[in-house]
């Protein structure tokens, strides 16, 4: 066995810190990343020039091109128009809402990022359980972990598999092609879909008949059951003596007494405001439209001496669903909103947008909005301007798809988007380009098309991911440099003694499985690559082999709810830990397993 060195030690050191701050979450991941970056050539354990080196690594240019291409999808609208034949296919039948919109979530996510796949069906899902009164907690779950398995389908799916092949190149290893991953990942997705399929009844919560249906509304409740639509939009005028002989009545006063959301006003003379904010004064002879419950509405104009108008007069243009609508928002992972309130942030002196309520484990808060503590996972519903929810969805933090014939869609350039994926794809694997040039040339083929402009392009990239890409690879570099990652594999064989190739495969998934439920999967892939390369050469087993398993291993993220796309899904599926679990383990067995199986099919190991 070689000597334990100081260097070695330093090294180890530096992993256990990394590990133990993605664990505890005192500082952001990326800040984590970045403090290896700057520590590890103070320590001479990198030279400067590899401890930046992540920064223009193929890898890192690869990923930033991948995600201008899906948001160059997504804007055009070439992926939500496969929603709608989609769920025309599915039909009734929860087996087939199951595979039909799992398999189409798993084939989006093999090109884009998954956690953006995941966003754009959590609505339709919505409105599916409620229309078919099946339990959300019943397809979330399913269509979520389809989405991470969708990952490993090709070599772009995923952070792990993009990073990969840059990790094989200290070791001179061949790179792996972008369809070699994909008869393993299409055996995963089916997998996975077949597990809920089968077992769903006794791995799924079950629910409650309430969880679809609309809930029960009180006027003086803080919040009812149940994710019912709002009701529709009515416009109403206020008497000339209004005001007079009472105390002033404001906005946020008649969404506490009725449950009624105030979404345009007018100030005398003339003057159209559209979602005031709850401090604003209802005046005397002047008209508002709200959104709610026609009970409601009438028992506010009866209530408070309001005329109910027959229909939108005054505000007719500003409601036009070419201007502005309603949307369902999620709190993403990671978003700079979570533990914030919307007084925190002066939401709609901010923005312009009337929040209308906010769904959180079964329940639908519509009043005290403001004072609501936001978490991962929380679902609210806002009413706004097509544009001013593009610059809310531009801020990053909430998660919402926009209508596709909105202004800032751009449907006739979806065939332009469509052919420069397909121009990618033909570089990889037609000429054999670098992925990275070849991604990046569809990238910047759809900024000068106006697919995207630049401004949006730049928008677009989750630079938190880039960087912790980018500052963990160094750490990587030393652990194999200074011969960490040689002498951890040396003892790893010691200990577990002599195996068969395929033995060692599936200890090398069990470790990447449970290094992947507490730290990323990108942090598991570049601690794991070098060690498990390491640990089959010395077991003269295909090092190849061991570090495909690293990449496609640390997307079995199923049983803690860690992994970006189950943060999402848990507010809204309203599941507990424990159900991550009992599902999640099942298929994570089941991954391991098909995984193992298929490679020792497809390459003969």
């Amino acid at each position: 066995m070689e000597q334990l060195t100081v260097e070695m030690i330093w090294v180890m050191i530096m992993i256990g810190i990394a590990i133990f701050l993605f664990i505890v979450e005192w500082v952001r991941v990326d800040v984590v990343a970045i403090i290896m970056m700057v520590t590890l050539p103070l320590l001479h354990l990198v030279s400067p020039k590899e401890a930046f080196v992540g920064l223009s690594s193929n890898a890192v240019v690869s990923i930033i091109a991948v995600i201008i291409i899906g948001a160059g999808l997504d804007r055009t609208g070439v992926i939500n128009k496969l929603v709608t034949p989609v769920l025309r296919i599915a039909g009734n039948s929860p087996s087939r809402i199951i595979i039909c919109i799992s398999a189409t979530v798993a084939t989006i996510s093999s090109f884009m990022q998954n956690i953006g796949a995941a966003a754009l069906f959590l609505p339709a899902i919505q409105r599916i359980s409620k229309k078919q009164n099946i339990p959300l907690s019943r397809l979330l779950m399913p269509v979520g972990f389809c989405a991470i398995l969708g990952g490993t389908v090709t070599l772009v799916g995923s952070s792990p598999l993009i990073l990969l092949n840059d990790l094989l190149v200290p070791f001179n290893l061949k790179p792996f092609n972008l369809f070699d991953v994909t008869p393993i990942g299409l055996a995963l997705v089916a997998s996975g879909i077949a597990c809920f399929i089968l077992l769903g009844r006794f791995i799924l919560p079950q629910g409650d008949d309430h969880e679809a249906k609309e809930g029960n509304d009180t006027a003086s409740g803080e919040h009812a059951h149940g994710t019912e639509e709002m009701g529709d939009y009515y416009e109403l005028s206020t008497p000339e003596d209004f005001s007079h002989y009472r105390d002033p009545l404001y906005v946020e006063d008649l969404r506490r007494r009725y449950l009624v959301n105030v979404i345009a006003i007018t100030e005398p003379p003339d003057f159209k405001i559209i979602s005031p904010s709850p401090d604003t004064e209802v005046r005397s002879g002047i008209d508002i439209v709200v959104y709610g419950h026609k009970k409601d509405v009438n028992r506010m104009a009866e209530s408070e001496g309001m005329a109910v108008k027959e229909a939108i007069e005054r505000f007719k243009s500003n409601l036009d669903s070419l201007n502005s609508g309603t949307v369902e928002a999620v709190i993403a992972p990671r978003s700079w909103l979570a533990g914030k309130t919307l007084a925190d942030i002066n939401f709609q002196d901010r923005y312009r947008i009337t929040p209308l309520s906010i769904y959180r484990q079964e329940e639908t808060y519509r009043v005290k909005l403001d004072d609501i503590r936001f978490q991962v996972g929380d679902v609210i519903s806002l009413y706004g301007s097509w544009k001013r929810l593009k610059e809310l969805q531009q801020e990053g933090g909430l998660l919402f798809s926009l209508p596709s014939d909105t202004d800032y869609m751009r449907p006739g350039k979806a065939v332009w988007a469509g052919l420069w994926l397909v121009t990618a794809l033909v570089m990889i694997m037609g000429f054999k380009i670098q992925l990275s040039v070849s991604l990046m040339t569809g990238a910047l083929g759809m900024i000068l098309t106006n697919v995207l402009t630049i401004d949006e392009a730049y928008q677009s990239v989750d630079w938190r991911t880039i960087f912790l890409l980018a500052g963990l690879i160094p750490l990587g570099i030393a652990t194999e440099k200074t011969g960490t990652a040689a002498w951890i594999a040396t003892t790893v064989l010691d200990i577990i003694g002599t195996v068969s190739p395929i033995v060692l495969l599936t200890v090398i998934g069990i470790l990447s499985t449970l290094f992947t439920l507490v730290i990323s999967n990108v942090g598991a892939t570049v601690l794991l690559v070098p060690l498990v390369v390491n640990m089959a050469i010395a077991a003269h087993a295909d090092p190849r082999m061991a570090a495909l398993v690293v990449g496609l291993a640390t997307s079995n993220s199923f049983i803690l709810p860690t992994h970006q796309v189950n943060a999402l899904y848990m507010g809204p599926g309203h599941y507990r830990t424990i159900d991550f679990m009992k599902a999640g383990l099942l298929v994570s067995i089941v991954f391991i397993a098909v995984m193992i199986a298929m490679i020792s099919f497809v390459y003969g190991v």
